[in-house]
């Protein structure tokens, strides 16, 4: 049940990331997981673990290390076209 809470948690990272930076309709529900479950890393390592959480990801730094990604995916892939 924990990966499971895991990946929810992790998709509305993403989705909330995709809304923020108006590229959430170009990213599928397998997109938005990632980009949670990895901004959820790279916000934490960058900002540490403050403020609530879920499912073992502290939501604020979570949700900024989110959009850093998609941000940052969303350039490079723009350059690749």
């Amino acid at each position: 049940m924990g990966i499971i809470w895991t990946l929810i948690v992790g998709g509305i990272i993403g989705l909330i990331a995709g809304a923020l930076t108006k590229k959430g309709g170009s990213m599928g529900w397998i997109a938005n997981i990632v980009a949670g479950l990895v901004g959820a890393y790279v916000g934490q390592a960058l900002l540490g673990t403050w403020g609530p959480s879920l499912a073992g990801m502290a939501l604020i730094p979570s949700i900024i290390g989110a959009v850093l990604v998609v941000i940052i995916t969303s350039f490079v892939l723009s350059k690749l076209n």
